[in-house]
């Protein structure tokens, strides 16, 4: 699948999922798509027709709060039907508004208190390194979440240890829970921070595939004996005018009338010409 079509679905199925439950984080869902879109498309050595191949590469979503955009390219991936979208965040449904990994093939871990996936990941990619596996490890955190001291002990260890199969993808929208994260607690410089750890460090416009699949593709094949962090700088609430840089969209969900209305003819206009809209051709009934 083209990581710009199954970007564009990703965010499709986030403004549905997120309208039909009355859930939250609908603008870390919109600016973490491309990121999720580039790894499963075109980057991360999985399959849907053997989900727990031994050799896969993992996928940790740390960020746990933008399930909805894991369990959307899982579902266009084909590891299981796109129509068990609409039960997310709705109860007794394995689709959780934290992501979560019992009963969805595709996910390997549940997340969602956040400052933790770095650590699982590291475990994971030293496991390989012991097991002499090839797979690589994708970790994908927040900018906020990097607020948490579990993420930089991680960072100190996973160089000490010379994970150099391990990638972590930093969301980098600059926005977190009800305020800007330089607000909340400084983070910057935080690419100086991450390279004094021992780390590769990459930066790129983290909504520019070519940019993305460059760099991910670098970083899954750069066994230089060092971890590599790829700052992804992005926008909140990307692809919808009224939620982007909005920190208002970090808890709302598009509600019924002119938000949702005018969040599908946004979309719309951004459609790539050859990506079919589900919703529209009734493969995904409401």
């Amino acid at each position: 699948m083209d990581s710009k079509n199954l970007a564009w679905l990703i965010r499709r199925h986030g403004i549905e999922m997120t309208h039909l439950s009355q859930g939250s984080h609908i603008g870390a869902i919109l600016s973490v798509a491309d990121i999720i879109a580039v790894l499963y498309a075109s980057v991360a050595n999985v399959d849907s027709e053997n989900p727990k191949m031994v050799t896969r590469d993992r996928i940790i979503l740390s960020k746990g709060h933008a399930g909805a955009a894991i369990y959307a390219a899982l579902a266009e991936r084909g590891f299981f039907p796109v129509p068990e979208l609409k039960t997310h965040y709705k109860n007794g449904s394995k689709l959780s508004g934290h992501v979560s990994h019992k009963g969805v093939p595709g996910v390997e871990f549940s997340t969602g208190s956040l400052g933790h996936g770095l650590s699982v990941a590291s475990g994971m990619a030293m496991a390989a390194k012991l097991d002499g596996k090839p797979q690589t490890v994708f970790c994908v955190l927040g900018d906020g979440e990097c607020d948490e001291g579990a993420v930089w002990e991680c960072a100190l260890t996973s160089n000490h240890f010379k994970l150099d199969n391990l990638v972590a993808i930093i969301d980098h929208n600059k926005m977190q829970s009800l305020d800007y994260c330089e607000n909340t607690i400084s983070l910057e410089p935080l690419a100086e921070k991450w390279k004094a750890f021992g780390w590769n460090i990459i930066t790129i416009d983290g909504h520019n595939h070519s940019e993305l699949l460059e760099s991910l593709q670098y970083a899954k094949n750069n066994r230089n004996g060092r971890p590599t962090i790829v700052i992804a700088n992005t926008i909140k609430g990307k692809g919808i005018s009224f939620m982007e840089n909005n920190i208002l969209w970090h808890y709302r969900f598009p509600h019924e009338g002119e938000e949702y209305d005018q969040s599908l003819k946004e979309l719309n206009v951004i459609k790539p010409d050859n990506c079919i809209d589900p919703y529209v051709n009734q493969e995904v009934q409401i």
